[in-house]
């Protein structure tokens, strides 16, 4: 018997609550799942709410380095990622032994990593950063000379606000976001000459350049939000432009370009949601003792230091 989108939901939101499971979505997660998660955000506040909640299982509707985060600040609960093919190609682009091996070369040299990375590789950095933290951890370390892994274009945004830094970066980041040129800006305020331009810095520099505003996703929906402008154009994930159009009727937003799509974030189907919640579908994640104990410091001290 085939169900609706809105029975689909209304079965979840009575599992999760009659087996205590948290249902944690990241902002770039299809709507119908945001209707029934109990946190929605970025990666971290996720992870920070996930961190309160009394809830014995956390089920991450997002992709694995999320859930691994989940894990290390929480590691006394039961932490599923809904969808085990859910990656994310900037997290997995290194390898611990390639920072292990940049160590040595650069023995001076703090490790700052982005929150998007593996647990394995958070276990032989220095500090963990967010895209909205990370200008203000980076100033705040007493090492001048900085490593930052692994996404070049968010390293490059920290780096200009950082004129007293020696910043070394790496050639990584997130395909989806670097993908974008400046064609697409061009095409994009041609259609709308008088929208503001919002982007993720994870653009590359050329189309931050352009930005009437740079910030991460949550930076991107409350500025839109709390704008007295009526246009925008988003620099990031599609789904933003349709979560901010529910969010701000009155108000119209248009993505930078139509190639802004995470097909790891799409992964996620609610009737996965919905299999986890019945104990048949998702991923538990499972990480050593040792490899929590080791990534929980970088991000001990990316709390320490205001992140």
């Amino acid at each position: 018997m085939s169900m609706t989108v809105k029975e689909v939901q209304s079965e979840i939101l009575r599992l999760k609550k009659e087996k205590d499971i948290c249902i944690l979505a990241h902002s770039y997660q299809a709507r119908e799942i945001l209707e029934i998660a109990d946190f929605t955000g970025d990666s971290y506040a996720l992870s920070k709410m996930a961190a309160k909640t009394e809830s014995s299982t956390v089920l991450m509707c997002g992709v694995r380095f999320m859930a691994e985060t989940v894990k290390i600040l929480s590691p006394e609960k039961k932490v599923i990622l809904s969808s085990p093919i859910a990656a994310c190609p900037m997290a997995e682009q290194f390898e611990k032994d390639d920072i292990l091996q940049l160590k040595e070369m650069f023995p001076d040299y703090a490790v700052v990593a982005y929150i998007n990375t593996t647990a394995a590789l958070k276990t032989v950095c220095d500090v963990c950063v967010t895209s909205s933290s990370a200008v203000e951890i980076v100033s705040k370390l007493d090492s001048k000379n900085i490593l930052f892994i692994p996404d070049c274009n968010l390293g490059a945004f920290v780096a200009k606000q950082c004129p007293d830094k020696n910043i070394k970066l790496l050639q990584g980041g997130c395909p989806v976001h670097a993908a974008v040129s400046v064609r697409h800006v061009k095409e994009a305020k041609a259609l709308h000459p008088r929208a503001l331009l919002l982007v993720h810095p994870e653009c590359v520099p050329e189309v931050a350049e352009s930005a009437d505003y740079i910030g991460s996703t949550s930076g991107i929906m409350n500025y839109a939000v709390k704008s007295d402008k009526t246009e925008f154009i988003i620099g990031t994930e599609n789904s933003i432009v349709e979560h901010l159009q529910y969010m701000c009727p009155e108000k119209r937003f248009y993505p930078l370009s139509k190639s802004l799509l995470c097909e790891n974030m799409k992964a996620t189907t609610l009737v996965d949601v919905l299999n986890c919640c019945q104990g048949c579908g998702g991923e538990e994640i499972i990480l050593s003792e040792d490899t929590i104990q080791k990534a929980r410091r970088c991000i001990d001290k990316m709390i320490e230091l205001g992140g």
